[in-house]
Formats: C-alpha cells, structure tokens, sequence
C-alpha cells in the first residue's frame, strides 16, 4: 500500500567500525544469513538518544541491540530477493522464509495454503500472566506491486544494499513494517519480556489486489485471532521536513475505494470524417465536466483533531485555519487553498481521479464505445449512491453510462485515540522524538485494517521507519528503497511499543 510518506530519525552514530558479532544464536544466524552479507561499518547504525532511558529496549544489553539490527538487515535483504509480484503472488515463498526463522526462534506458528502458491502465515507469543488482556496483532502484507526492471537503478529484487540504501520491491510497502514486526518478536522472545496479552504475527496474501487472504483467514481461521483488541497494519506515518519529523502520523482509518466506469456511445465511422456524436467525443466531454466537479467539503472529528494539533507547526495564517477548520471551509479562498493541497484535499473530501482510458483499437477507425475508469475514494460516513448521483448529473449525457465497477461497497471506518494502544505509540514517539507530536491521521489508500475493525478491534498504521518524501515516493514506483539505518532502528522502535502495550 503505502500510503504515506515516511520520514527520516538520524540518531548520533558509531564512529568506529564493527562487525556483526554474535554471542548468542550463532547456529541461528549461519542459518539465516546471507551469502552475501558483509559486516555493516559504524556509519550504517544508529545509536539512540539519551532520552531512551525507560524504555524496553534501554534495559537489553548493547551487544544484544547490535546483533538484532544486524538481523534485521540480513533478513530484510533476503525477504526483498523473494518475488513476491502480485499478479501472482507466490506468496507461499515468504511463508516458507518466515517459518524457517520462527521455528528456530522456538515461536509457535501454523502456515495455511488457500490456493496454490498463496496462503497465510500466523504465529504466536502467548501471555505469561495467569490473567490475560485481550492479544494484539501485528499484520502484514507479503505481496508486492509489480516493476519495471528497466526503469530501475537495481534490479527489484536484488536486495542490493547501495549509497546507504537497502533496495528492492517492497522496501517501502511493506516487507519493511513486516520484518520489523518479524525481529521484534524475537526479541520479544529471546529477551524473555513478560506479557500480560498474546503477541500475533499475521502475515497475509493477496493485499495489494483482491485481499483474498484476509478474507479467508478471517471466514475461516477467525478463532486464531482470539477476540484481539489491537491491531498494527501499514499506514503510518513519519514525516521529515527540513532535517526533522514534522509529526508522527498514525492511521486511525482509511477513505474507501468506490471505482466507477465510465462509458460514452456515439456514431462509429472511418476517422477521415470526424463526427461530433462519436463515442470518444462524449467521452471526453463528459470526463472534462466529472473533473471540473468539486465534491462537498466535510470535516471528520479525526481530521479536525490532526489539524488542531498540527495548527503549532504551520504559518500564523494556516494555523488560525486549523484552530477553526469548520469556519475555514467556508471561505472561498481557503477552498481554493484546499484544492491545490494534495495533502490537505483527500483529507476533507471525496475525491475522484482518473486513471484508465480506452476507445478504437485502430488510429482511423472510431469505435461505438469509449470507456474510462475512475478512483473514487470516499470519506467514512459517505454515501456512495449520492456520490454516483452527482457525478451522473454532471454527464448529463444520456449516450454516458457511469456505474460502479463492483457491487459490494465496503463501509469507511475507523478506531479510537482513547485506549492503551494508541498512548503507548505516543510513549514511545516521545522517547525518540521529544517534542514531536504524535497525530491520528485519516490516509488517502485503502489498507486492511478496514477488514478488521468491524470485528472489535481497533486498528492503527503505525510504521517505525521514516522517510524523505523522495524515499516515500519510492512507495509502488521506482527504485524503491529505505536507508539502512532505519532498517537497524524500526524494530526496535516496534519492539518498545509492543513491550509497553503487552509487557507485564
């Protein structure tokens, strides 16, 4: 998915040079490692600030510290060699690399293979207290967008590591969030952390297409989610503006995808004698006036709430804005401000894009029918049916048919602030970013927490890494990649807000 675009924490750094020294799991980690694996210089890690005193992770010994951001790069770098292209998935590849390392770690888990090559993996660190909390899930996606290896610096799936970067398809969205809920885990499990709720690792197929495999694990392995209370996903986001983390964004919901195809009839004919009632003709006018169209603006609780907080950080003019949102919208060049914000747009209306387009197959020939596709993405609280109405009265063609391209249509939602989880993530930001605030954020793309949370569980995005928007649009594009530096540091990160919502 990807979503977002996910920033950068420099910490201070080593300055002399170290090897990946193992004192403990070294049958484990021959196991693992990489045949091209070299020792990573001190420029390549990442020292804490002072501030992390408190934390988890302040309390395991340094040489323990190194060896799991060692991990951490090794496994990415091999999870990022699988092919895991979405058509067709072969999502079973990563399961068998997930199992390999969770059976050496001594985790309890089961692998289950819904169709040929695609299945989902689930493992589990069960509670130690006699009385329990309900569990929390770290979910993440195996499949991968496809690539273009000729519009690459690298090929996609060479987990080359190159100017300080770990490349490959993936990097971004979301074999990253994965391993790093993957070593954190570990860590959980060889630091021995008392839990007081069962920690599950949820690694599905089928993400970044149909969500066949959410679907299936939750129509028929739903026990194995035990009632949780909490669930990580994508979707998060840490963004860096001028050297620093502007906030800390964690997805509390996400807009809902609602396709529309368009199709124009008209007069076919040879091209040598164009005729104004041909098919691609009214397409394009109808077209011209669906993007000429403004959606309402409307203001979510959450929206207003990440405004508000975020009003501190922005011009005196934007932040009396977003001190008063509601006003705001009602001022014409505010509006006007709005559309030509693609941050700010998406987050106060519905919005639609156009994206695909087709007509003749030959140059002069027109054809009966043109046709185009557009994206819609809806608010939570929308409604479809007045939207697909809207965009109808604006044709006003009755050659133009507007429909939607799927008959199921899967309501917006979102979760909370007001629960454990969501003040252990801005616990833990606090430590690593003093003074940047920790904000719920609505994003523009689908994620499956939308799958979940009717079923009682509050689902967030919450990503340990950052980014630079270069690196964050790397994200379904090209050359995709994240610095290894933040490799080394997200599970820890993961691993400090895991110990604080489940340790005992």
């Amino acid at each position: 998915m990807g979503i977002f675009e996910r920033k950068d924490w420099r910490g201070l750094r080593l300055v002399t040079r170290v090897a990946c020294r193992v004192a403990f799991g070294v049958a484990i980690l021959s196991g693992y490692a990489s045949a091209r694996g070299e020792a990573l210089s001190a420029s390549e890690s990442a020292e804490q600030p002072a501030a992390l005193g408190g934390t988890a992770s302040s309390r395991i010994p340094a040489d323990h510290m190194q060896q799991y951001s060692s991990l951490a790069v090794t496994w990415l770098r091999e999870y990022l060699m699988i092919d895991t292209t979405n058509p067709p998935g072969n999502e079973m590849k990563a399961i068998a690399f997930f199992k390999k390392i969770l059976d050496a770690e001594g985790i309890e888990n089961r692998t289950f293979e819904y169709a040929p090559g695609r299945g989902d993996l689930w493992a589990r660190l069960p509670h130690t207290t006699a009385e329990a909390k309900r569990p929390i899930i770290l979910l993440n996606h195996m499949d991968v967008v496809t690539s273009d290896p000729t519009h690459w610096q690298v090929p996609p799936f060479s987990g080359e590591m190159k100017g300080g970067y770990l490349w490959g398809r993936g990097a971004q969205d979301m074999k990253d969030e994965g391993m790093a809920q993957l070593v954190a885990m570990v860590m959980l499990k060889r630091e021995q952390v008392p839990l007081d709720r069962d920690v599950i690792f949820l690694a599905v197929s089928d993400e970044e297409a149909e969500g066949t495999g959410t679907d299936w694990f939750i129509a028929n392995k739903r026990d194995l989610l035990e009632n949780a209370e909490f669930l990580i996903n994508e979707g998060g986001e840490s963004l860096l503006q001028s050297g620093r983390v502007k906030y800390i964004g964690v997805d509390v919901g996400e807009k809902t995808t609602y396709w529309l195809h368009v199709v124009a009839h008209g007069r076919p004919g040879h091209a040598s004698r164009p005729n104004p009632d041909s098919a691609p003709d009214r397409l394009v006018r109808a077209l011209d006036h669906i993007l000429a169209y403004r959606t309402p603006l409307r203001v979510l609780p959450v929206v207003n709430e990440f405004l508000v907080d975020m009003a501190p950080y922005e011009s005196p003019q934007r932040a009396r804005q977003y001190q008063d949102i509601y006003k705001a919208i009602e001022d014409k060049r505010f509006q006007q401000e709005v559309e030509r914000d693609e941050s700010l747009n998406f987050l106060l209306r519905d919005t639609i894009s156009l994206t695909m387009m087709g007509a003749s197959g030959q140059t002069n020939v027109i054809p009966a029918e043109a046709w185009a596709n557009l994206d819609v993405r809806i608010l939570p609280g929308g409604d479809p049916k007045a939207l697909l109405q809207a965009v109808r009265n604006v044709v006003d063609d009755p050659n133009v048919t507007v429909e939607p391209m799927e008959e199921e249509f899967r309501v917006a939602n979102y979760s909370s602030t007001n629960n454990a989880l969501f003040a252990a993530i801005r616990q833990v930001s606090a430590k690593y970013f003093p003074g940047t605030p920790v904000v719920p954020h609505i994003t523009s793309g689908y994620t499956e927490s939308q799958r979940f949370r009717p079923l009682g569980i509050n689902a967030y995005g919450f990503n340990p890494y950052s980014a630079t928007e270069e690196e964050g649009a790397t994200e379904h594009g090209n050359d995709e990649r994240i610095r290894i530096d933040e490799v080394r540091r997200g599970p820890r990160i993961m691993f400090d807000v895991l110990a604080t919502v489940a340790g005992e």
